[in-house]
């Protein structure tokens, strides 16, 4: 089994099913990511694909200072911010959660009513926090690393995660969380 660094170097002579292979190995992390930084699954399989494509097309740019996964990451990232820029939205509508077999147990309620709020407020973020929050805490990415994705000074990523929590922790105290 070939390492990333190596099936990076065959994709980049053209190989095909290296490439194939490393799309398909980061598919459900771009994807997750995706969906956590739009809030919106369809937007966020539109991004998917879309950041497949200019990957596919620009293999030979990558170099393999970071992962493979990070790199498609930052191009989902600033195509989310492309969007967002055009579009002049601040933030997508949220998306119901999809009906599973809802139980009867009030816990369980709960829980669901507590993640829709906590993605209403996650919502409420410019997609700038929001992509912080995500990267930090979904992920664990490093403060340095995600100034690398996201463009931006580390001060910045500092500042923006802070901002964001207390956001965040006073939405929770708002709804009587915590």
């Amino acid at each position: 089994m070939a390492g990333e660094t190596e099936l990076i170097k065959r994709a980049q002579r053209g190989n095909r099913q290296a490439l194939e292979r490393l799309l398909k190995d980061n598919y459900s992390i771009l994807r997750g990511y995706l969906v956590r930084l739009t809030l919106d699954t369809a937007l966020a399989d539109d991004l998917t694909q879309e950041v497949m494509v200019r990957a596919i097309i620009n293999i030979n740019s990558f170099k393999p200072r970071a992962k493979f996964s990070t790199w498609l990451i930052t191009i989902g990232t600033n195509l989310y911010r492309d969007l967002m820029r055009k579009e002049k939205r601040l933030v997508p509508i949220m998306d119901h959660m999809a009906d599973d077999k809802r139980t009867a147990m009030d816990d369980l309620m709960r829980d669901r009513i507590q993640i829709e709020e906590l993605k209403e407020i996650l919502s409420k973020l410019p997609y700038e926090k929001r992509a912080v929050v995500v990267l930090k805490h979904y992920y664990g990415y490093k403060y340095r690393e995600i100034a690398k994705i996201l463009g931006c000074p580390v001060g910045t990523v500092r500042s923006r995660l802070y901002n964001s929590i207390n956001f965040i922790r006073k939405e929770m105290e708002r709804r009587q969380w915590l």
